[in-house]
């Protein structure tokens, strides 16, 4: 399975602690060089840079067609990390995006692109018996606490997915 992924799943993954899901989940992921910078650059950031850095799952890939990058990023306003991350999604016919902006999977959708956000994520995780009930709630508590939207609606429609 071919797993891309923009910054936004995993630095909220990253935040609660639970980083690892992605590889217990997909084994491994590619991201793109921009989102790798986002990633690493944030000098006060530095212990999770070197987590990123040491993350064996984490690959980072460079994205070779940039006239389609800089064409997406000016038909649809979105960043240069979103943009390369939609286009090495399609260029190496990825089975799925990791993206949690609304524009961007827009974008990807329109595309033909197969998604899963961080609550998709957590979602499967349950479902694969990695998390438990209680540890979704903790994860979508503590993900609100620094600072994830993660709308009553969303999280309602999370809940009654999944079975005690």
């Amino acid at each position: 399975m071919i797993v891309v992924s923009d910054t936004t799943p995993i630095i909220p993954l990253m935040k609660i602690g639970q980083l690892n899901l992605i590889e217990k989940l997909f084994g491994e992921i590619k991201i793109p060089k921009a989102v790798y910078t986002e990633l690493i650059s944030n000098p006060r950031f530095k212990e999770e840079a070197k987590q990123i850095q040491d993350s064996a799952f984490i690959r980072y890939t460079i994205v070779e067609d940039i006239k389609s990058v800089e064409l997406l990023r000016r038909a649809t306003g979105l960043d240069l990390g979103e943009s390369e991350a939609i286009i090495l999604s399609d260029s190496c016919g990825a089975d799925l995006l990791l993206m949690d902006e609304n524009k961007g999977r827009q974008v990807a959708r329109q595309m033909g692109l197969h998604l899963m956000g961080t609550v998709g994520m957590l979602r499967v995780a349950y479902e694969e018996k990695m998390l438990s009930y209680q540890e979704i709630i903790d994860c979508i508590e503590a993900l609100r606490e620094n600072g994830r939207h993660i709308s009553d609606r969303l999280f309602r429609q999370l809940l009654e997915s999944i079975q005690q």
